[in-house]
């Protein structure tokens, strides 16, 4: 399996006709594409070949399946197998378990703070293991890869119970070292922090390396944050993910990069130049979603220099979701603190970021594409449907932000080198076939904030591991996503 030009073969699926964009930031090239079995088999000018399928692909681009470094589709891809938000948008792999939060490995019985909503309802953390988890998909596969990282806040749960305001024991640090070495054994590909949220804010950077250098026998694996702060205190929190990396000896991937609240628009400049002068001397890497809003848990303290808060779920007023949370205070007739205390657990949608930072730290060299879409809200943000489109119609085709080229980059062999998944994001002979077609002149997102829940337009079909899982705008019903390790 390699380059070919060789007039003849036989395959069970030829695109012909494509653009070829293979995921290595070079530029496209016209070229044909068989698939054999999971595989690529070859790639080059493949007249005279054979094969069961045959796809003229004129007009489209054939890509690398785009990886998507930051999810939060531990429990999705178990209730919703198509995944259809992400294969829609020629998503083929899922990174989950980030923000320190993680399905798996979690106790029965383990009492779980209202973070862990963000994934689902605290009955379906029934994995005790990464095994037990892996097992679960071998028997009903999703549509697409899964990658699994461990959140270091489920593992603080598990040691710890719900006595989480303070640093870990020595011995807590043990038990959580040793269910990160078990779990990294049977799969896991790394770490991951959130160490902006309650249950990990508490810990210092010597439990967090303590626990981290549970993968020094696992040399692929990796170090994953949320990091402590993105706000007044960014450049100490990049410094100190940076740093964790270092003790640790591992790759270190700041998660969704951003720049939150006014005072802080334009520090960009201050935290690409910590990451650039870091990769001098070690591995680093970072990921973006191309909007000014981000999501997570609806809190208080959250609110505060933000241009507008919309309300994503709410437990006990679930009729507010969709509604801006000045616009529910106002109608109560309270301070919007009070009105989040009601609404309280609820999600949220904040807008508090500017558009030069998210361009900015998009056009770094090193920087991923990841959505963090969260699937548990009853009105997500739009990334969840439409980020991987967004970046190719807004940041590629409108505003040059990218070119294409550096763009598929970003979503395929980057990810795949920085999370060290062998054989996957290029388009390359010997490679798993994971594939996407779509047309560059109408690929565009159509999920908005006021209507989220959109498919994207130009997607015309999805392949993972050699089947398709996309065509005619529709989920084929085919499942042939694996459980990736390293």
């Amino acid at each position: 399996m390699s380059e070919t030009h060789d007039p003849q073969g036989r395959c069970n699926v030829l695109i012909k006709n494509a653009r070829v964009i293979d995921g290595s930031g070079a530029s496209s090239r016209d070229a044909d594409v068989a698939v054999e079995g999971d595989r690529i088999a070859a790639v080059g000018a493949l007249r005279d070949w054979k094969a069961d399928e045959t796809i003229d692909a004129k007009g489209l681009v054939v890509a690398p399946g785009f990886i998507d470094v930051h999810t939060h589709d531990d429990l999705e891809v178990i209730n919703d197998p198509g995944l259809e938000s992400k294969v829609s948008q020629g998503v083929t792999t899922v990174v989950v378990g980030n923000c320190g939060v993680s399905l798996a490995p979690v106790k029965a019985g383990i009492e779980l703070s209202t973070l862990f909503k963000l994934l689902g309802p605290e009955s379906e953390f029934r994995f005790p293991s990464i095994q037990s988890y892996r097992d679960h998909l071998a028997a009903k596969p999703p549509s697409v890869n899964v990658a699994m990282l461990v959140g270091h806040s489920s593992l603080r749960s598990e040691a710890m119970g719900v006595d989480l305001m303070r640093g870990a024991t020595d011995v807590e640090i043990a038990e959580m070292r040793d269910r990160l070495s078990e779990a990294l054994g049977q799969g896991a590909i790394g770490m991951s922090t959130g160490l902006d949220y309650p249950p990990a804010r508490q810990a210092p950077t010597d439990e967090v390396v303590a626990i981290a250098r549970a993968m020094g026998p696992h040399e692929d694996a990796v170090y994953v944050s949320h990091i402590r702060n993105e706000r007044d205190r960014i450049v100490e929190a990049v410094q100190e993910t940076i740093e964790i990396g270092r003790q640790a000896s591992r790759m270190a991937i700041v998660s969704h990069h951003k720049c939150a609240g006014r005072k802080n628009h334009g520090r960009s400049r201050e935290t690409l130049p910590i990451i650039a002068d870091a990769l001098k001397s070690q591995n680093v890497g970072l990921d973006v979603y191309p909007y000014i809003a981000s999501s997570t848990v609806l809190l208080a303290e959250r609110i505060i220099d933000c241009d507008e808060v919309m309300v994503a779920s709410s437990e006990p007023h679930p009729e507010m979701s969709g509604r801006s949370l000045a616009g529910i205070a106002s109608d109560w007739g309270c301070s919007e603190e009070e009105a989040v205390d009601r609404l309280h657990p609820a999600t949220a949608v904040y807008f508090q970021m500017s558009e030069d930072d998210v361009e900015r730290i998009m056009a770094f060299a090193n920087t991923m594409i990841g959505s963090d879409g969260l699937t548990a809200m009853d009105h997500p943000h739009p990334r969840l449907w439409g980020t991987f489109p967004r970046v190719l119609a807004r940041y590629v085709r409108e505003r040059g932000v990218l070119d294409l080229q550096t763009a598929i980059h970003k979503m395929t062999g980057l990810s795949a080198n920085t999370f060290r998944l062998k054989d996957r994001g290029l388009l390359k002979a010997g490679y798993y076939a994971d594939l996407v077609l779509f047309n560059p002149d109408t690929v565009e997102d159509l999920a908005t904030f006021e209507n989220p829940k959109q498919r994207s337009a130009g997607i015309d079909k999805v392949m993972s591991n050699g089947a398709f899982i996309w065509a005619n705008d529709a989920d084929t019903g085919s499942r042939p996503g694996r459980f990736l390790t390293h």
